[in-house]
C-alpha cells in the first residue's frame, strides 16, 4: 500500500470518528439536559418557595453539561483539521 492510500484511509477513518464522537456527544447533551431540567421543574413544583434556588442550580448545571459537548467537538475538528494520524 503507497502513503496516498494510507492516508486516504486514515482520513476515512477519522471521519467517521468524528460522525460517532458528534453524535454521541449530542445524545448525551440531549439525555442529559432534559431528565435534568425535568427533574428540577418536578422540584420546584413539590417546593415553589425553593423555586429560585433551583432555577439558578438548573441552569448552572445545564451549562457544566453543555460543556462536554463542546469538548467533544473541539476534538473533532482537531480530527478534522490537524489530524495527528497522516503522516
Amino acid at each position: 500500500m503507497n502513503e496516498m492510500t494510507e492516508n486516504a484511509i486514515i482520513i476515512v477513518a477519522s471521519m467517521f470518528a468524528v460522525a460517532f464522537i458528534c453524535f454521541g456527544a449530542a445524545l448525551g447533551a440531549a439525555l442529559g439536559n432534559g431528565n435534568l431540567c425535568g427533574k428540577s421543574i418536578e422540584s420546584m413544583a413539590r417546593q415553589p418557595e425553593e423555586s429560585g434556588k433551583l432555577f439558578t442550580n438548573m441552569l448552572v448545571s445545564v451549562g457544566l453539561v453543555e460543556s462536554m459537548p463542546i469538548l467533544c467537538y473541539v476534538i473533532a475538528v482537531v480530527l478534522v483539521f490537524a489530524n495527528p494520524f497522516i503522516k
